[in-house]
């Protein structure tokens, strides 16, 4: 970035030059007209929330006055006034069953009754409940429209949904409310900040702030009147500039924020804003970070990772024993990069600890699908959580038939590997264990032979948490000298390409005769010194005779301990199927669509398609119940 690209001019919606162009001009017309005819009823359910807002309040204060911040509006004085009477508008609907589709819906992941959704949006823990803000389109199961759904849960598992937090509804955002996240002031206000595509899909930062933040609920948002705080500075493209990260205070008082965008067409980074009354940024002579040929960023997050123990950090927690991790999700590619390094909080820079993992060059949340995640630190539980939405891999008409797209992954706690210093460890969160069954089947010491394939019969197949185990005999991989020194997941023929050393591990959502299939496995790939390299995969490529669905082979190495047996776990629902090896130092999320692997007829199986390698597998498999996801009864409610 051009050292001159030192501020960027706030300009308000409002000045002269820019309330003419709105005006004056055929767009600014038709937008007018759009929200009158398609925001109608969301400004009635806006309108009547601050109606019942003004008669409970005992004086008025101005949004400029809620967000200087300090002790004079303190969130006990300001927001004390009772919860208002808002009706259940802008919530999703039962979507009527499709029969030939049906049985695709999670049954334990987050996802609407209907329609599309994709970005997790300032997620966050607020007095008893978790928040999570997501992109939403209320009208179709394809993108557009993109307003801000907004549900809450006690657990993260289980869910009631609310009225929308945010729509479309201004030029700055007519084009999408796009993603954002959540900031916590000193004061107890709760802020968000977003990207608003405006009408002419330019990407301008926004302000939005909860009009109540003493409603554990946070069913009120109110936009910034002097929206937009931020427009794409000089040298940056008008279409790269999003998504700002959650707020932190640096050590000089000042208020930081990170974002994505790139410069000369291929250069990724993260730029550094700096703030004081969060309505008025200033602009970094220098990024954060710049990585080249890594394209666009999005979703850009920056977070500490203790290097000695598990709990989560906060920004604030700076020390010897620190680590920064810096993610970015890759437009062009579509996957979520991270890397770890050390952070500079003086002089606002992030260094690599690896510089050829660098960040899009190097290491992956997830070697699946999985996209446009995000973390927050979880106070409660003193843990960071990772967010992200996992997309479909059918066409779009098949969306429409089903009436939705797209999930968020069951929420994952996210920690530095300590025993390697070099990966993350990502993990399912231990509430849902909560839907397990009581009982589980286990399958232990099963001798798995070169080309051995055994069926486990446990019944209906489709909504599990499994857990196993693999031991090599040792003096048959010791014994192999070469094996596939230039094994790849991604390039390989799947599960059904032999090797010394394997693939082995488990078939998920297979009908009887395996004509639809979803392998997961490890293969051991060794070199002439005899070191050797684990790979964690999944195999898509027979897993639905449907020809119109998109089908790989996903995964990538794994780092494998002296001593320690090869271990996955996991977690099958339906179209879904999230795997985490070696305690979850590598993860890979499958989306497979089976035509005959569905509900009663899936089955399960352990194999070993090695050649040269017996292997003793242990398993245990649980029965996944149901999470629930309804509307919030907000009628009667009280904190």
């Amino acid at each position: 970035m051009a050292s001159s690209t030192t501020t960027t001019r706030l300009i308000l919606h409002d000045e002269p030059q820019t309330r003419h162009h709105l005006a004056g001009s055929p767009v600014g017309r038709r937008l007018s007209l759009t929200n009158v005819q398609f925001r109608i009823p969301v400004s009635v359910l806006i309108i009547c929330a601050l109606v019942a807002v003004i008669q409970n309040q005992s004086q008025q204060i101005s949004a400029a006055d809620i967000l200087q911040g300090g002790d004079k509006y303190s969130s006990a004085t300001t927001f004390a006034y009772p919860l208002p009477e808002v009706e259940l508008k802008g919530i999703a609907i039962e979507l009527e069953s499709n029969a030939e589709v049906e049985w695709e819906r999670s049954a334990y992941h987050f996802q609407p009754d209907k329609n599309f959704i994709s970005d997790p949006d300032g997620p966050m823990y607020h007095m008893g409940w978790y928040h999570l803000f997501y992109q939403y389109n209320p009208e179709s199961a394809i993108w557009g429209n993109i307003t801000w759904g907004h549900s809450i849960s006690r657990d993260m598992i289980n869910w009631f949904h609310l009225p929308f937090a945010m729509v479309p509804d201004h030029w700055y955002d007519i084009e999408g409310v796009m993603t954002g996240s959540a900031t916590v002031l000193p004061n107890g206000q709760v802020i968000m900040l977003y990207t608003g595509n405006a009408y002419d899909l330019s990407q301008l930062q926004c302000l939005a702030y909860a009009v109540n933040s003493s409603d554990p609920l946070l069913l009120e948002w109110k936009k910034y009147e002097g929206n937009p705080i931020l427009f794409p500075p000089p040298g940056v493209g008008y279409k790269d500039f999003r998504d700002p990260s959650t707020l932190w205070m640096g050590p000089d008082g000042e208020w930081r924020m990170v974002m994505g965008s790139k410069h000369n067409q291929t250069i990724g980074c993260a730029l550094v804003y700096r703030t004081t009354n969060f309505t008025h940024f200033v602009l970094n002579e220098e990024v954060l970070h710049a990585v080249p040929h890594t394209g666009m960023w999005e979703c850009v997050d920056l977070y500490p990772v203790s290097t000695t123990h598990t709990n989560g950090l906060e920004m604030k927690d700076n020390g010897p024993d620190v680590k920064y991790i810096l993610k970015q999700s890759g437009d062009e590619d579509r996957h979520d990069w991270y890397a770890i390094g050390s952070f500079d909080p003086i002089n606002d820079k992030w260094y690599p600890d690896d510089p050829e993992n660098d960040v899009g060059i190097g290491l992956r949340y997830d070697y699946g699908k999985f996209y446009a995640s995000k973390t927050f630190y979880d106070q409660h539980k003193k843990r960071r959580v990772l967010w992200g939405y996992v997309g479909e891999t059918d066409p779009p008409k098949d969306d429409l038939l089903k009436g939705w797209a797209n999930i968020l992954n069951i929420p994952r706690s996210i920690v530095l590997d300590t025993q390697t210093g070099t990966n993350l460890i990502q993990w399912p969160i231990e509430e849902v264990e909560k839907l397990r069954s009581k009982k589980y089947d286990e399958f232990k010491d099963v001798e798995l032979r070169p080309g051995s394939l055994i069926p486990l019969e446990i019944g209906t197949a489709t909504q599990l948490d499994i857990s196993a185990t693999f031991e090599i005999d040792e003096k048959m991989l010791e014994s192999t000298l070469e094996a596939d020194v230039l094994f790849n997941c991604t390039t390989s023929e799947g599960s059904v390409g032999r090797g010394v050393l394997g693939p082995f591990g488990v078939v998920v959502l297979a009908d009887a005769s395996r004509s639809e299939q979803l392998p997961v496995y490890f293969y051991i790939a060794k070199d002439t010194d005899g070191t050797s390299k684990t790979y964690f995969c999944a195999d898509e490529s027979r897993s639905s005779k449907d020809k119109s669905i998109g089908k790989w082979v996903y995964g990538s190495s794994v780092p494998v301990l002296e001593g320690e047996k090869y271990n996955m776990r996991l977690l099958v629902d339906h179209s879904i199927v999230e795997g985490f090896a070696q305690g979850g130092r590598t993860v890979v999320t499958s989306r497979v669509y089976p035509t005959k692997a569905i509900y009663g007829a899936a089955k399960l199986f352990l194999f070993n398609n090695a050649t040269g390698i017996s292997v003793k597998a242990s398993i245990k498999i649980w029965k996944m119940g149901e999470a629930q996801l309804d509307p919030f009864p907000l009628s009667g409610w009280s904190s």
